[in-house]
């Protein structure tokens, strides 16, 4: 069983980046409120730098949600002409104050890093940088970059980005701040999103320019959506403008498709199509590849909602709420105890047995990964007085893990490994299953395979090497079974030192 705390045994949420440059302009709060957008991305820490341009680095960063971390004095002390935002899920090293984002790193050049993504050749860096004594006080690969780009001899931050940029491999959408400039860059394949926006001044005529995971970030704020910032792009946003360049080009462009399926908002666009408006149409298209006989269209809240509609409006069933969705719950740590533990998963869903009881359902949502919550959706369905319970499923079966920035189980946790569509439905307790096809995703979203990444359903990876990755937490093994120089420990140690409990800066607090 999951934890308690654990309500989707689906993929983790990777991570949400933000950065912008705007002289005149609270950048802190137009920060937050960019995180804020993309908190669906990761829930375990969040964290915002910011900077005058030819002054420090000021940080704030700590473990909870965006509306946890920052209140209104801690945004009033976060100064400067431009910002970069960090909400995380962590994809490599564990959840710990030490590997928030956004990363600050003093070395030939003061600068602050926010990354969302993975590198697969994480260890072999690490190991490099290690040999060079250079100190590291987390056990993220974002760290890596970070500490690649803070040694980097070049005098401009974007020319480090360019001879740096084609060292690393794997996925990486990131932006980075020095006191000069924010800088933004993506991974050759494009394997992570990250999209370019403009907020225009009606008065001044002056226009500022942002970055951000999804469009949606732009919404909030008041930015208009540009384009996506190409795969292999560095966009450089100093004080005159916006400066481009295409550093390192890949045939193989390799887009995460399951970004249109998951990860995104609904309301964001990506590869120029609007998400709600794709996953409606996964949802007809999964109506014309299993049709059944059934009284009522019955979405997971809220994963299946988008999906729940278009199959209801193709099929011509109507749809209804079979739970109510607790829309207060973030994480927990307070257990339940043993009386109340089977009864965990009602704290985020309970089923109206006057809208199922009798009835032949069709249960939507996005993904099924280990099953373990589906089961008891079903069962929970099934208690209620469901006379038949029929999912469909939005996605394709995930049977391979994934190395570029999503955490999932392992190939053996996965129900559908090594298992027929039927056997999962009886391990299920469904009346039948049926998953989106592959061809029925790439119609959806208007795309073709060749320019995707959709290898957690074929296996099929992108770039070579990718089967050896290394896992969430091998710098923790790492560095347990390396000693490190003496003096890349105590630098080490004295930066423990200044971070008494959980402070909030790694850098300094401005009074």
């Amino acid at each position: 069983m999951p934890p308690f705390n654990d309500h989707r045994d689906g993929p983790r949420d990777e991570c949400g980046v933000f950065g912008i440059y705007a002289p005149g302009h609270d950048v802190a709060r137009v920060a937050y409120f960019g995180l804020f957008a993309l908190q669906h991305r990761g829930q375990e820490s969040a964290g915002i730098a910011t900077a005058p341009r030819g002054g420090g680095i000021m940080a704030i960063r700590d473990q909870g949600l965006v509306a946890q971390v920052f209140d209104e004095h801690k945004l009033r002390s976060l100064l400067g002409d431009m910002a970069i935002g960090h909400v995380r899920y962590s994809t490599t090293g564990s959840s710990q104050w030490e590997n928030a984002q956004p990363i600050v790193r003093d070395d030939r050049r003061t600068l602050a890093l926010a990354h969302n993504g993975n590198l697969i050749n994480a260890v072999e860096l690490h190991a490099e940088l290690r040999g060079r004594e250079i100190p590291f006080s987390s056990t993220s690969d974002s760290e890596i970059i970070a500490a690649l780009l803070a040694t980097h001899p070049a005098e401009r931050i974007e020319d480090a980005v360019a001879e740096v940029l084609p060292r690393l491999k794997g996925a990486f959408s990131t932006v980075v701040m020095t006191d000069e400039a924010v800088v933004a860059f993506r991974d050759p394949h494009g394997l992570r999103p990250l999209a370019l926006g403009v907020i225009e001044d009606e008065h001044s005529g002056q226009a500022a320019y942002c970055v951000a995971s999804e469009s949606c970030a732009f919404d909030l704020i008041g930015a208009r959506y540009l384009r996506e910032v190409q795969p292999g792009e560095v966009v450089t946003l100093p004080d005159r403008g916006i400066q481009t360049r295409l550093v390192s080009g890949s045939e193989r462009h390799a887009f995460c498709v399951f970004e249109y399926i998951y990860f995104a908002r609904p309301d964001s666009r990506m590869g120029g199509t609007v998400l709600q408006v794709a996953r409606a149409r996964m949802g007809e298209i999964l109506w014309r590849e299993a049709p059944v006989e059934a009284d009522v269209v019955i979405p997971v809240p809220d994963s299946g909602n988008a999906a729940a509609r278009g199959l209801a409006r193709a099929s011509g069933l109507p749809q209804d709420d079979g739970f109510i969705k607790n829309r207060y719950v973030a994480r927990t740590f307070i257990q339940p105890g043993q009386e109340l533990r089977r009864h965990g998963l009602r704290l985020k869903f309970n089923p109206l047995p006057e809208v199922v009881a009798g009835k032949r359902l069709v249960v939507v949502d996005d993904s099924i990964v280990r099953g373990n919550t589906t089961r008891q959706i079903v069962a929970m369905l099934r208690h209620s007085g469901a006379a038949e319970v029929h999912l469909r499923i939005s996605a394709p079966p995930i049977k391979h893990p994934c190395h570029y920035g999503i955490d999932m189980s392992t190939r053996e946790e996965m129900i559908a490994h090594g298992r027929s569509v039927e056997q999962v439905a009886t391990e299920l307790g469904a009346d039948s299953l049926h998953y989106l096809s592959l061809e029925g995703v790439y119609e959806a979203i208007g795309a073709t395979r060749a320019e995707h990444c959709d290898a957690c359903f074929s296996g099929d990876y992108p770039l070579a090497g990718t089967e050896g990755a290394n896992g969430k937490y091998a710098f923790e093994a790492a560095r347990a079974s390396v000693q490190l120089p003496p003096h890349a420990m105590n630098g080490l140690q004295g930066e423990l030192a200044r971070r008494p409990g959980r402070p909030e800066s790694p850098v300094r607090i401005p009074e």
